[in-house]
């Protein structure tokens, strides 16, 4: 679980950014972009989720003491 979170919280910031970079900035809500809009918004609700859920385990283990 040490290894698991963060490496997943490095893959969907890597996604983000692959994201933003197949996003069209000049009509960010035509075909494409709205696609690359998208997986922008799901890998970072996914890194906020991740980083919730360390937040948590980090209380507990405090909480525990």
């Amino acid at each position: 679980m040490k290894i698991a979170l963060p490496s997943l919280m490095i893959l969907a910031l890597g996604m983000c950014i692959f994201n933003l970079t197949q996003m069209n900035w000049s009509s960010p809500l035509a075909d494409q972009s709205s696609v690359a809009l998208i997986g922008v918004m799901a890998s970072a609700s996914a890194f906020l989720l991740i980083f919730i859920l360390m937040l948590s385990k980090k209380i507990e283990k405090k909480l525990k003491k």
